[in-house]
């Protein structure tokens, strides 16, 4: 039995609109002290993603599956590295200043 494109459409549609609205209303409820945890466990499981994307451009069943591999590759890596500079930073604030000396 196979699928036709307009029979699964809609039922994905509708998970990606659960997706959406369940996912702000969790990070909606997420006090600010728990971000920047939240931040560096999800670079995390965004370097799964960069793993998977290497997976996808290395099959090599043809071109076009080589370019989309390699585009998510990219996109995961500037997620990944954005994640992570985000994070950094959110830390940064939480760091004590010396007070320069006279």
């Amino acid at each position: 039995m196979t699928l036709d494109i307009m029979t699964v459409l809609p039922f994905l549609l509708m998970i990606f609109v659960v997706a959406i609205l369940l996912g702000t209303e969790v990070i909606s409820k997420v006090p600010s002290i728990l971000h920047t945890p939240l931040m560096s466990g999800s670079n995390a499981i965004s370097g799964i993603t960069v793993v998977a994307a290497l997976v996808a451009a290395g099959e090599g069943h043809n071109w076009v599956s080589t370019m989309l591999g390699t585009a998510a590759v990219a996109f995961a890596m500037i997620n990944v590295v954005g994640g992570y500079l985000v994070t950094n930073r959110m830390l940064e604030m939480f760091k004590k200043h010396e007070e320069p000396k006279k």
